[in-house]
């Protein structure tokens, strides 16, 4: 259900003080010395956890040694994570500022209900079994769905509520196509029951490859669509009078979550919540200004989806749960919490 966010909040973007700038910037740089801690915690926690002077001997020497070799196998996993968290962060702020609903993710425009109906049609009827191949067709799929959305939205003429209903009924069609197949097909159950939940561990360098255009491209785009999509939350009318183009911001913004959201899910698998949750966290301290929630979201949204990974290799070791489980338990409550509480704020 799409909840506009209220006039209060859509208030126009005033400058803001030095002193407020300096702290905000001062709370940036905190979080991206956060982001290198979870970084180098990612690297050095797992089945068999590293001190650091072993973890910095295996990013700058290569002498074959196991400690070496382990620290090598966890950087994949590692820059994946830092790559699909921002790319989940940005698509969530994204698609909060196009609906104009704080409760938003990519989820709600069907993106990820896209690449995961994609997955298992590549799976049952093409035969595809590697992750490589599978990342082309989530990717393919998340941009038909993207693009399908923007058509019943209405094209030139979309609004928050079309898109969101569009999105809503494309997302629950696929669903139901998706568990249909995978009810009917062991073979593609049992390779999708993995995927599904969203990992980390099946990062490689070749899949990063493959995904780190698209995700430079989308990060760059949305940080681009700030100040037009600033203006765009104090309503059509404001921002027409201020010269902004409301169906091109539409469009790049559409195209911006779908880029990204597509790519990071190709990679890693349809992760929930940390697009819904760093945003309105972020939000919570930054104000409405997407010049801040941005950057601030492409910082924290990796150091949640690390901590969580981090977490699920703790909790189960030497197994792991995967990071989609530990992100679902996690944004569970949280988001319950987040409806409450605006809840009690509109009465």
């Amino acid at each position: 259900m799409l909840v506009e966010s209220p006039p209060e909040q859509r208030a126009e973007t005033a400058p803001a003080p030095p002193k407020r700038r300096l702290v905000r910037a001062l709370g940036l740089l905190l979080a991206v010395v956060l982001l290198a801690f979870v970084a180098m915690a990612s690297i050095g926690v797992g089945a068999k956890s590293l001190a650091p002077d072993l973890i910095w001997h295996g990013l700058f020497h290569d002498s074959g040694t196991y400690a070496d070799i382990v620290v090598r196998d966890r950087i994949s996993r590692t820059v994946l994570g830092l790559l699909a968290g921002a790319a989940f962060g940005l698509s969530g702020s994204v698609l909060q500022a196009l609906t104009r609903n704080p409760l938003a993710d990519p989820g709600l425009l069907g993106i990820n209900a896209g690449a995961s109906a994609a997955v298992v049609t590549a799976i049952t009827f093409f035969g595809v079994t590697s992750l490589s191949g599978y990342v082309w067709f989530a990717f393919a799929g998340a941009a038909a769905v993207g693009a399908l959305v923007w058509f019943l939205g209405g094209s030139r003429g979309a609004t928050p509520v079309r898109l969101a209903l569009a999105g809503t009924a494309i997302g629950a069609a696929l669903y139901g196509y998706l568990q249909a197949v995978m009810i009917t097909d062991d073979e593609a159950l049992s390779r999708m029951r993995f995927w599904t939940v969203g990992s980390l561990d099946s990062a490689n360098d070749r899949t990063i490859v493959q995904v780190l255009p698209f995700l430079v491209a989308g990060m760059v785009l949305s940080l681009a669509l700030a100040r037009p999509l600033n203006a765009m939350e104090m309503g059509d009318d404001t921002a027409r009078a201020l010269g902004a183009h409301l169906n091109r911001t539409r469009a790049l913004a559409m195209l911006a979550a779908t880029v990204l959201c597509g790519a990071a899910t190709a990679a890693c698998g349809p992760i929930m919540f940390v697009g819904l949750m760093v945003p309105h966290v972020v939000r919570s301290f930054t104000g409405p200004d997407l010049r801040w929630i941005l950057p601030y979201a492409a910082v924290l949204s990796p150091v949640l989806l690390l901590g969580a990974d981090i977490v699920g290799r703790l909790v189960a070791r030497p197994a792991e749960i995967q990071v989609g489980i530990i992100t679902a338990l996690i944004g569970g409550p949280v988001f319950i919490f987040l409806v409450r509480r605006r809840r009690t704020a509109q009465l």
